[in-house]
């Protein structure tokens, strides 16, 4: 049996439903703004600091002579007795810096005289801290003339904890920092709306600066690294 309401009749029930729905879907955005102007941004950081126990080394060897020929020579023989010195005692991520053959001349009386060539091999390796001042008097022995310095690192998994635990005190101090700010003003941290971690980096390796030129010495040379300090930030987004 057909009911004898009017077709429209239908359509007017369903209308304020229809309404309403679309007055709370229009009011989200309204609603999404105000929460997001009741926001306390806070920066917090934290560092950690870690042993050094590796030592990266810049040596090499450098030579002057009347000839390119004569001079080439001597670095080649030198370099190659260094190298396998350190291939021998397996320091790691050995590799050449630098080569190089230049002309050395003698400037007097406005005129410029050609004296001989200088040239160089420069190499760098990292080893353990403890080992690196006697493997830098072998080297010394075994033909190394120059160290052009020293820097210190820790090791990786020494790093990965030292990253963890500064983004933890980091993630704290933004914390008490929200804290301590709402409650001097009467409010109530609701939540955490958004997150910006910063990449947990350490400074360079600490230098160390040795003397250009070296000569055999009857002690080993004392190598002591130090501590880096790994630092970190978060910033957090919070709700009150």
């Amino acid at each position: 049996m057909r009911s004898s309401s009017p077709w429209w009749a239908s359509s007017i029930k369903i209308v304020p439903l229809t309404l309403g729905i679309l007055s709370l879907v229009c009011m989200d955005p309204a609603l999404a703004q105000e929460k997001l102007l009741r926001t306390l941004t806070v920066t917090g950081r934290g560092s950690e600091m870690v042993q050094t126990s590796i030592a990266q080394v810049r040596l090499g060897v450098e030579v002057q002579g009347k000839s390119a020929q004569e001079v080439q020579a001597e670095v080649a023989r030198r370099s190659s007795a260094v190298v396998d010195l350190l291939k021998s005692r397996r320091v790691d991520k050995l590799e050449t810096t630098g080569i190089s053959l230049t002309p050395v001349y003698n400037y007097s009386n406005d005129t410029r005289t050609l004296e001989g060539y200088a040239g160089t091999n420069i190499v760098s390796f990292k080893v353990p801290t403890e080992q690196a001042g006697a493997l830098m008097d072998d080297a010394v022995k075994a033909g190394a003339t120059r160290i052009d310095g020293v820097s210190f690192e820790a090791a990786e998994p020494a790093m990965d904890n030292a990253r963890k635990t500064a983004l933890q005190e980091a993630t704290q101090d933004a914390r008490e920092q929200a804290d301590t700010v709402l409650a001097a003003l009467g409010l109530r941290s609701q939540e955490i709306v958004n997150i910006q971690v910063d990449q947990a980096v350490p400074p360079p390796p600490m230098p160390l600066a040795y003397a250009r030129d070296v000569k055999l010495a009857s002690e080993s040379m004392p190598v002591m690294g130090g501590e880096q300090e790994v630092q970190a930030s978060v910033t957090l987004q919070i709700s009150y």
